[in-house]
């Protein structure tokens, strides 16, 4: 009896904590709205590839992000004596600058120092990849605080896995919108088991096209998948004000379904980030398990640290029930205000 009657007092306890989700959920949400107009751009991270294709010649591939019309002012340059053997050729994509061309160098690259000048004036980051014609390679992931590295002769496959696992929690750390759509999934969902379940459906969900989507099996637009993932948090947001008022559906009767629906579209989401970092070509089926991995430490740290903030809150004070509409009021304007954004963004 005193067993079951302690596991009674931890379910009420967890029913009440989701219940004070609602008031971190619309402090987070209106942080949200700014920090997507801030960082939306500039987080992107940049991208250096050099392969051997000949003794000491590599063809070189640098991907830096745009704001608007505009290049981040970043350059890579190595501690050897370098040659620029072709022009560099350079073109857009969408919201990043990809410029091509091939070097020689005249001293063994490895061993050399790499370095991304002007990364230190940023807010992002650099992944480099580099693979040696004896089929070694390295990968490295380069900050505004360190912004150089030392080439090796060759990588572990430690050190690839944990760089991606590392660029995945950065990735949901910065994701906003898929945030969002869990933080919504917590104010529907009252009942703790229901929450495990839901959130393991999005993230079967997930794992599944973006593995799909990263491996080219299967592709969609981008603009159009960035639209109608803010345009599913509006959706989430809207149940939850109809469950306030008492009426059913199958996202309140089955939230896992829509998880789940919903977990595929974002996978492609995720896949997008993935694809702007490339993929280290001897290890691409362990760098896609670390991104997926770092993704969903990040995700879970996110619910860990709403339902902490919500027990420290409900030491002090009680959270009225209109902090359940006033959230879900929050989260619909901000993901209508990404919808629109995004939706412009498609027709100009």
């Amino acid at each position: 009896m005193r067993r079951l009657a302690k596991w009674s007092a931890l379910a009420r306890g967890a029913r009440v904590a989701l219940e004070c989700v609602r008031l971190v959920v619309l402090t987070a949400a209106i942080a949200a709205l700014f920090c997507e107009i801030a960082y939306s751009h500039e987080v992107r991270p940049a991208y250096l590839s050099l392969k051997e294709e000949a003794p000491n010649e590599f063809s070189v591939l640098f991907k830096t992000p745009m704001q608007g019309d505009a290049r981040l002012a970043l350059s890579a340059l190595f501690s050897g004596k370098i040659e620029t053997v072709t022009p560099i050729i350079s073109h857009p994509t969408g919201d990043a600058m990809v410029q091509t061309w091939r070097m020689r160098t005249l001293e063994p690259l490895a061993g050399q120092n790499v370095v991304i000048d002007g990364l230190q004036n940023t807010m992002t980051d650099a992944l480099v990849h580099v693979v040696f014609a004896n089929g070694n390679s390295w990968t490295a992931r380069l900050t505004p605080s360190e912004p150089s590295a030392v080439i090796p002769a060759s990588q572990s496959a430690w050190a690839v896995f944990v760089t991606y696992v590392r660029h995945g929690i950065e990735h949901i750390a910065f994701g906003f919108d898929h945030l969002l759509f869990v933080a919504g999934l917590m104010l529907i969902v009252r009942d703790w088991r229901k929450l495990v379940k839901a959130i393991t459906a999005f993230t079967a969900a997930h794992s599944i096209t973006l593995s799909c989507a990263t491996l080219g099996w299967v592709t969609l637009p981008v603009r159009p998948v960035e639209a109608m993932i803010a345009i599913s948090i509006v959706m989430v947001a809207a149940e939850v004000v109809r469950m306030e008022r008492g009426q059913v559906s199958l996202t309140i009767v089955r939230p896992w379904m829509v998880a789940f629906a919903f977990g595929l579209l974002h996978g492609f989401g995720f896949a997008r980030a993935l694809v702007e970092l490339g993929l280290p070509q001897g290890d691409i089926p362990l760098a896609l398990l670390a991104f997926n991995v770092g993704v969903e430490l990040g995700q879970l740290a996110f619910i860990a640290v709403l339902l902490t903030a919500v027990y420290s809150v409900m030491r002090f004070v009680m959270i009225p029930r209109q902090a359940i509409v006033a959230s879900a009021y929050a989260i619909g304007i901000v993901a209508a205000f990404w919808s629109v954004q995004r939706l412009e963004a498609m027709f100009l």
